[in-house]
C-alpha cells in the first residue's frame, strides 16, 4: 500500500479554543501511530484565529511527546520568516529529543499578510534568497567541522532530513537540483501536480540524504460511513475556504445540510478549483479515489488532509481512510 501520512491543520473550532484544538491534534497523532501513518506535519501559519500552529516546533513537541513511533515534522517552516541558524536550533533540539522522528519540510510563502510579516521582523524579500537559506540551514544540522566558529547548539550532526514543499515549478525544481524529497501541496493547489512531479523526477540529482526522486502528494480525504454523511462533513472546509475569498478568515464551522445556500457561484467556483482533488465519500469511495490519485501521480506517499468539525467524526474520518488505503490496490509503476 501507498505509506499514507497526515498534515494536521490544528484548527480552533466555534465553542472551543486553542488549547482544545492542540489537544486534539496531540490525541489525533496518538491515534494515527497506531492506524499506521508514517507521518503526522504540522503548518507554520501566523495571525489566524482559526490555526493554533503559529509556533510550529513547540507544537511538534506537544505532539511528538504524545506519541512513541510516528514520524513528527513541519509541513511545514515558511523559512522566509526565521533566520536559518534559529530552525536549526529548534529541530535540532527536537532531534534531541526524539532522535530519528523529526522532520523538517521548508516552505518559501510567508505563511500569513504582508502587516504579519513585518511583525515577524522579516525582509519581505526574503524568499528570493529561499535556496541560499536552504543550503544554510543544511550546513548547521550537518556535523561540524574542525575550525568551524558557529556551531548550532545542540542541532549540528542530527542531519534532520529536509523536505522542499511547493504548490509550483520553483519547488520542484529546487527539490530536484538539491536531490531533497518533494511534496506538493494539491489539498489546495491541485493545478500544476502532474507537471510539478514531471519536472521533479526528471531534473532530480542524486544527493546524501536521497538516492532517487521521492514525491508526497497532498489531498483532502473526509471519510464517513456514507457518501450522503462524508459530503454533509465536508462543509466545514468549504464554507472556510468561502470565507478566505471573503477575507474572512475565522473559526471552524460545523457542517451544514446545504452549502449552495452557503456560497455564492463566484465563491464555489473558486473553492471547488481549490479542491478539486479532495476524495470525499464512504470507504469505497475513498478506496477508489485513492488508487485512481496513486496510479495518476505515481505518489510515493499521500499527506492527508481531513477537515472534519467534531473531534470524533475526524477521529473516524482518519480511521476509515487507512483502512481504506489498506484495501487499495497498488497500481503498476
Amino acid at each position: 500500500m501507498t505509506p499514507l501520512s497526515i498534515l494536521e491543520l490544528v484548527r480552533v473550532t466555534e465553542g472551543a479554543d486553542a488549547r482544545a484544538a492542540l489537544y486534539n491534534a496531540r490525541d489525533l497523532a496518538a491515534h494515527a501511530e497506531a492506524w499506521g501513518y508514517r507521518r503526522i506535519w504540522v503548518a507554520e501559519h501566523h495571525n489566524m484565529a482559526g490555526i493554533a500552529s503559529a509556533a510550529t516546533s513547540v507544537v511538534l513537541a506537544h505532539l511528538a511527546a504524545g506519541t512513541t513511533a510516528i514520524r513528527v515534522g513541519a509541513g511545514g517552516i515558511m523559512l522566509p520568516n526565521h533566520a536559518p541558524y534559529v530552525i536549526a536550533e529548534q529541530f535540532g533540539t527536537l532531534a534531541r529529543l526524539f532522535p530519528g522522528r523529526i522532520d523538517l519540510g521548508l516552505g518559501r510563502a510567508p505563511g500569513t499578510d504582508q502587516f504579519t510579516l513585518r511583525a515577524l521582523r522579516r525582509p519581505p524579500e526574503g524568499a528570493d534568497t529561499f535556496p541560499q537559506d536552504v543550503l544554510e540551514l543544511q550546513a548547521f544540522l550537518a556535523p561540524a567541522v574542525s575550525g568551524q566558529r558557529i556551531q548550532a547548539v545542540p542541532a549540528a550532526g542530527t542531519e534532520v532530513p529536509l523536505w522542499i514543499l511547493g504548490s509550483s515549478h520553483f519547488g520542484a525544481m529546487l527539490a530536484a537540483e538539491l536531490g531533497l524529497p518533494y511534496s506538493f501541496a494539491s489539498h489546495f493547489a491541485p493545478d500544476l501536480l502532474i507537471p510539478a512531479l514531471d519536472i521533479y523526477r526528471s531534473r532530480f540529482k542524486p544527493s546524501a540524504q536521497l538516492d532517487r526522486p521521492y514525491a508526497m502528494v497532498g489531498v483532502n480525504i473526509i471519510a464517513a460511513g456514507s457518501d450522503a454523511e462524508a459530503r454533509r462533513l465536508a462543509t466545514t472546509q468549504q464554507m472556510s475556504f468561502a470565507n478566505i475569498f471573503r477575507g474572512a478568515r475565522g473559526l471552524s464551522q460545523p457542517p451544514i445540510d446545504d452549502i449552495e445556500s452557503y456560497w455564492s457561484p463566484m465563491e464555489k467556483a473558486q473553492a471547488q478549483r481549490m479542491l478539486a482533488r479532495s476524495i470525499i465519500g464512504s470507504p469505497e469511495t475513498v478506496r477508489a479515489g485513492i488508487e485512481a490519485l496513486v496510479a495518476e501521480t505515481g505518489a510515493d506517499e499521500l499527506i492527508v488532509v481531513s477537515d472534519v468539525y467534531e473531534h470524533p467524526a475526524r477521529l473516524r474520518s482518519f480511521e476509515l481512510i487507512a483502512e481504506a488505503a489498506g484495501a487499495a490496490r497498488t497500481a503498476p509503476p
